[in-house]
Formats: structure tokens, C-alpha cells, sequence
């Protein structure tokens, strides 16, 4: 069954409605879901008339749940009657508005299960006083594994950016960057790296804080004081991780392409090198209960209401979130009854996994060894 993807609308006043329509009247869209936006048919009626003729004479589907929703239809939900005026490039008090009852409207939906996934368009961060990632992380920390941290990730393609400090000043960033965060980005990035994308034994580079790693102390003390203890003790936890690395030569040669992930220390370091590379990418918060994705780009003032904006981020943003979504259910059905083992001693006194299976007979249970490995246990 074609999983129910909730789309919000973002920023009345940017590009959101624009990426949003282009990017699901193209390609195959509604042959792999049944696609539900979150936001007003008289707003997204404006945008419509400032795109070509072709996306003229859409016939919406105005629904009040997403149970409701058709194939092969745009299916929207109002989220606000407020009149709110159209006024292209500009931040407004009604635009930030109507994009948090937007994004609130699709959060409960995504948390009663009406819908498998949450893709958001871009809105003006003071319309949540912080960024996307901050917002969802407080409605959907994932707690059952101990991760207790969130993840801003950069994709595009094998090249995966993540960051320890998301939207922080400059100045504060030295104060955030601890051994414990970096451990905890790890933990979360190495997790989704297995779950999310599939990789059995991801590669993580991290990348210094100083100029040139510090210089041996020179330029700065934060790597051997914090980052390299930080990558032991992710070592020590069976994670591959590498680093620190220099951060201004390590895109530029092309480094990025023998690993899974890269860690950044903060936003500008990760991101500048990644959009440089490829301003189509997506941004997919790791660590939450739900799958999220997002364009790698911001509400584009300057270009909205001019039919200008590029659709692609915000295409291989929903793709991203189907894979993902496909992805993580394969996983958690492939790890969710593992073999279970006793430990014997071999002959040499070595600690042996014998894998069981559980079989019952008339004589009751018994076990029937079906593997053994010399790995030492857990």
C-alpha cells in the first residue's frame, strides 16, 4: 500500500508552495505515494497563478484527514482560516503563523499515524523561535535506544554531512563542542548510517574545530583535549570513526569520498563545503521516531513569486523519505528477533557464542545448536 506522506507548506511568503507543486506533478510521484499537504487552498491558489500554464488548472483534493486522501491527486488539508495575505519575499507575523499551525497540524497527524512520513518546505525560523531540527527533536526524540540526541544530516547521493552544533552563534560554539556531544552525534549518526541508509559498518570522518587540527596545541587545544578522547571512546563502543580531520583541505581533496558520514563541528564548516558540491541535497534529521526530510535550501525571498525556484532538493527530499522509510522497516524487521546464543568455553578456555533455535518437541523445549563463532561475548 502507497505510504500517506504529509508535505507542510512553509513560509506563505516563499518559494514552499512553488517547490512543492513542481515537484509533484513531475516524474512518478503518485505512483509510489498519496501525497497530503499541509497548509490553505486560497494561498496555494496564489502561487499557482505565478507558475506557467501547465500548472494552471490543478484540481485539488480538499480533504480534513488524511485518511481521506486519493491517488493520483493533490490532497490538501486548510490548517488556518485566517486570512493571510500573499505578500511575496517578505517576513511577516501572519506568514510565521500559518507555517507553525502548518507544521503543528502535520506533527499530530505524524504522531497518531495517519501518515508515514513528515517533508517540510522551508518557513522563517522565527516562526518557531529556532530551526526545523530543534522543533521536531523536542516532538519526536527517539528515547528507546539512548540515543537522547537529534541530527541535522546533509545528503546528497554517498556524501553525508552531519553537525555537532546545528543553528548556533559563532560565538557559542566553542562552549558546545564537549567530548559527551560529539559522542552522543556519533552514537546517532552511527545508528542511522546502519538503520536508515543500510550500511553494515559505516566509516565516520569528524572534522577538527582549529585551523589545520590545531596544530598540535598551537591554534587551539579543543582536539586533543575533547575530539580525539571523543573518537576513542567511540572506537572503544565498536564505531569506525576517523579524525580529527583538517577542515579546509578534506572536501577540497576529495578525502570525503572514502567514508560514509562526515561530522562537522558546526553549521557553516559542514554546510558551505556541501553546498558548494551540491545544492540539491537533502536535510534529514537523525535520531527521531519519525522519518523527516527537507530541501537543502531556505524560503528564497528574493525568488519567490517569480517562478524561479528549482524543484529538485525538494523532489529527492520526498524520494529520500520513501527510501528511508522502506529502509527502516526492513531493518527493524531483520533485527527484531535475533538469534538468540548461550556462551560456552572452548577447549582452550575462550568464550564461544553458540547460536540456538528454539524447537518443541512432545518432550517439551530443547535446543538445537545451529551456528557457532569464536567471537568473545558481549
Amino acid at each position: 500500500m502507497k505510504p500517506i506522506i504529509a508535505i507542510t507548506a512553509g513560509d506563505t511568503n516563499g518559494v514552499g508552495y512553488e517547490v512543492i507543486i513542481k515537484s509533484l506533478l513531475s516524474g512518478y510521484m503518485f505512483e509510489i505515494m498519496r501525497p497530503v499537504i499541509y497548509g490553505n487552498a486560497s494561498v496555494a491558489k496564489q502561487h499557482i497563478h505565478t507558475l506557467d500554464e501547465e500548472y494552471r488548472n490543478i484540481n485539488w483534493n480538499l480533504i480534513d484527514s488524511p485518511e481521506q486522501a486519493k491517488d493520483s491527486r493533490l490532497n490538501l488539508i486548510t490548517c488556518y482560516t485566517d486570512n493571510v495575505p500573499v505578500q511575496f519575499g517578505e517576513s511577516t507575523p501572519e506568514a510565521n503563523k500559518a507555517a507553525k499551525a502548518s507544521l503543528e497540524r502535520a506533527c499530530r497527524d505524524l504522531k497518531e499515524g495517519k501518515v508515514q512520513a513528515l517533508i517540510t518546505a522551508p518557513l522563517n525560523k522565527e516562526a518557531l523561535g529556532g530551526g526545523h531540527t530543534e522543533f521536531l527533536a523536542e516532538q519526536f526524540r527517539d528515547e528507546s535506544l539512548e540515543l537522547r540526541d537529534s541530527l541535522m544530516m546533509l545528503c546528497s547521493g554517498n556524501l553525508r554531512v552531519a553537525l555537532v552544533c546545528n543553528h548556533v552563534s559563532i560565538a557559542d560554539i566553542p562552549a558546545q563542542i564537549t567530548e559527551e556531544r560529539i559522542l552522543a552525534k556519533l552514537k546517532v549518526l552511527n545508528h542511522s548510517l546502519k538503520r536508515d541508509f543500510g550500511l553494515e559498518k559505516p566509516r565516520i570522518a569528524v572534522l577538527a574545530l582549529n585551523p589545520h587540527a590545531g596544530d598540535a596545541g598551537l591554534l587551539g587545544k579543543e582536539e586533543q583535549e575533547i575530539i580525539v578522547p571523543a573518537l576513542a571512546k567511540a572506537k572503544e563502543q565498536g564505531m569506525w570513526v576517523f579524525g580529527p580531520y583538517a577542515a579546509d583541505g578534506f572536501f577540497g581533496t576529495g578525502h570525503f569520498n572514502h567514508f560514509d558520514a562526515v561530522l562537522a563541528m558546526y553549521h557553516d564548516q559542514g554546510l558551505i563545503p556541501f553546498k558548494t558540491l551540491d545544492m540539491s541535497g537533502v536535510n534529514f534529521t537523525a535520531g527521531l521516531t519519525v522519518v523527516r526530510t527537507s530541501p537543502d535550501h531556505g524560503t528564497g525571498y528574493d525568488i519567490a513569486g517569480k517562478n524561479q525556484a528549482d524543484p529538485s532538493s525538494m523532489r529527492n527530499a520526498i524520494y529520500m523519505a520513501i527510501d528511508v522509510l522502506r529502509q527502516r522497516e526492513e531493518y527493524d524487521e531483520l533485527t527484531a528477533d535475533p538469534l538468540p546464543f548461550i556462551v560456552r568455553e572452548d577447549r582452550e578456555g575462550k568464550p564461544r557464542r553458540e547460536f540456538i533455535d528454539f524447537k518443541t518437541t512432545t518432550g517439551g523445549n530443547r535446543f538445537d545448536r545451529i551456528q557457532s563463532t569464536d567471537q568473545p561475548s558481549a
